[in-house]
């Protein structure tokens, strides 16, 4: 069964993960996206802001893509996003990590222009084992209507 535009409430609509995060990945995406010191050495990342290696922030991003669409985009009926509204890092993922995400419903909102689709603002929330939360990221998402997805 795919999800509709109707399928999405506000409120918290899921938890998923966990992800485990290895120091070989985090290097590996540094190494490729974000060669920056605190990403790729552990001496240098030491001496940085972060104190110890720490993945990138759009490695980060990259994540909670991957576990949004495992955990329930792959199984909707998603028209794409016209961007994200807000990214923030608010604290640095670490090898041997487990993230979750924790995803809630902002907004969704049937659109005034085209009837078949409808607009559903997502909240995401990056955690660690801890519960301490790693980013967050508001994004809309255009998902199609039930009428439309059954036809």
């Amino acid at each position: 069964m795919t999800l509709t535009f109707e399928d999405f409430q506000p409120g918290h609509f899921g938890t998923f993960g966990p992800r485990h995060i290895k120091r070989e990945e985090i290097i590996a995406f540094a190494a490729e996206y974000d060669p920056q010191p605190m990403h790729l050495d552990e001496e240098a990342a030491n001496a940085s802001l972060l104190k110890g290696l720490a993945g990138s922030g759009w490695h980060m991003c990259s994540l909670m893509m991957r576990m949004t669409f495992d955990g329930f985009l792959h199984n909707t009926a998603s028209m794409g996003s016209p961007g994200v509204n807000e990214m923030r890092w608010l604290a640095p993922f670490r090898p041997g990590d487990d993230l979750m995400l924790d995803v809630d419903v902002m907004e969704a909102r049937p659109s005034q222009s085209r009837p078949s689709i409808g607009i559903v603002t997502f909240k995401c929330s990056t955690r660690n084992a801890t519960g301490q939360t790693l980013a967050e990221m508001i994004v809309p998402i255009i998902i199609g209507r039930a009428t439309v997805a059954a036809s």
